[in-house]
């Protein structure tokens, strides 16, 4: 049972991932994946209600949560990068990759987030793909860390669009609000409302497979494509250095903040 379900959102995604890679090579941009990150999920999401035999409490939670999420992701992402060149990252990959670059874009980077978006989506998959009573206490302090994980992302974005929208701030370093007491706050809220999702998903059938979830995306973000990626860009400025020796990573350092 569980195969041909695995199977079968596998080959949604896929599917999903395939798209976006063509129009990714007609727009000669592969930072689009950034932004259809969100999306997918809520197709997901959405396919998976959408397909159940019977819908129940949980799995209309699990909708909102990620519909919620993936909308406001997908259209921040997008506006950010709205008239933008393609980001540095799939910029520099494109360069070093020469004439391979249309075939290793598929594999190491759409078929790649595909697979990462497979695994990250098992708490998804698993309450939407299995009907059963009503919320218990364990969801409603998923929905909880959910919100909190969801109000830090959002906040945190929308501080970096003010600062990055006010003049003369153009190459410097955000160093207020949320950005004052963690060096990515976005990161953050993302990690704790997918560990949210994941306590939604605690009571659905063999949950111990969705925690690979938010253990997943808690390693992407902390050790693989999200702090170090980012922060090697800024690597030996003088100001980035004396924000990273006062501010934390990820997780405040509340003795600290109260102690000024």
């Amino acid at each position: 049972m569980f195969g041909n379900l695995y199977f079968s959102y596998g080959l949604f995604i896929l599917g999903m991932m395939t798209v976006m890679y063509f129009i990714a090579q007609w727009k000669k941009d592969n930072s689009i994946v950034d932004v259809f990150w969100g999306l997918g999920f809520c197709f997901i999401a959405v396919a998976g209600f959408v397909f159940t035999e019977e819908s129940s409490p949980r799995a209309s939670c699990m909708l909102f949560m990620v519909l919620v999420w993936g909308l406001r992701l997908a259209w921040y992402i997008g506006g950010r990068n709205l008239g933008e060149p393609e980001d540095f990252r799939y910029a520099q990959w494109r360069k070093d990759w020469g004439k391979h670059a249309w075939w290793r874009a598929y594999l190491q980077v759409f078929l790649l987030q595909g697979f990462f978006m497979f695994i990250v989506s098992l708490p998804i998959i698993h309450v939407m793909s299995f009907s059963d009573v009503g919320l218990h206490w364990l969801d409603y302090l998923g929905i909880v860390v959910w919100l909190i994980g969801f109000l830090i992302e959002a906040i945190a974005d929308a501080q970096m669009k003010r600062f990055k929208a006010r003049r003369g701030t153009k190459g410097q370093l955000i160093e207020e609000g949320l950005w004052a007491i963690s060096r990515h706050p976005n990161y953050l809220g993302e990690i704790l409302l997918w560990w949210g999702i994941f306590l939604v998903a605690f009571g659905a059938p063999s949950w111990h497979i969705s925690l690979i979830s938010p253990i997943v995306i808690t390693w992407l973000l902390t050790s693989v494509s999200g702090v170090p990626m980012l922060e090697k860009k800024y690597d030996g400025r003088p100001d980035f250095e004396a924000y990273k020796r006062r501010v934390p990573a990820l997780f405040p350092d509340f003795r600290r903040v109260f102690g000024k």
